[in-house]
């Protein structure tokens, strides 16, 4: 159901994975209140959601994240295509920072877990930065992929588990 759309422009791909002991339909319905994301991922300062498809779903999300490392906050707006039935999302950047920002969350059931791929395409054209820049922000790219999925992971855990503060 989650197959990475390499083939296009060379730029890096991150791939992350993570296990969350909670349904995937649960999981997927916090994954799309992406408002919420600033609550409890403190590097995300503001999402805001500017548009809702037919569903009700976000489709046009704008984000405003912080890499305190550089000092540098980060602004952009993603079109995301939200597939409840195959418990995907596909997103790519409409506008901002980035040259390329696009990816796919799935979110697939593995006997009543849920398996949560995020894969994640971008390039950010910063002058006169070298390859251990880059490199550093690749790292940065990934920690912020993992850090994500393991936020919505203790939040669909808790929701779970039926302690309900998340739900």
């Amino acid at each position: 159901a989650c197959a990475s759309q390499t083939g296009r422009k060379t730029v890096p791909e991150i791939q992350n994975e993570v296990l969350i002991d909670a349904p995937a339909d649960q999981v997927l319905a916090l994954a799309m209140k992406v408002e919420a994301f600033p609550d409890f991922m403190p590097e995300v300062k503001r999402v805001t959601v500017q548009e809702r498809d037919q569903n009700g779903h976000p489709c046009l999300v704008a984000w405003e994240a912080l890499i305190p490392e550089f000092a540098l906050t980060m602004k952009w707006t993603e079109r995301d295509q939200w597939d409840t039935a195959k418990r995907t999302c596909v997103f790519t950047q409409a506008e901002g920072q980035f040259s390329v920002y696009e990816g796919q969350w799935c979110f697939e059931d593995v006997d009543g877990r849920t398996r949560f791929l995020s894969t994640l395409r971008y390039e950010i054209d910063i002058p006169m930065v070298g390859p251990l820049i880059k490199g550093l922000i690749r790292k940065k790219m990934w920690e912020n992929v993992d850090r994500l999925q393991q936020a919505l992971k203790a939040r669909a855990e808790e929701a779970a588990s039926g302690s309900g503060a998340a739900a």
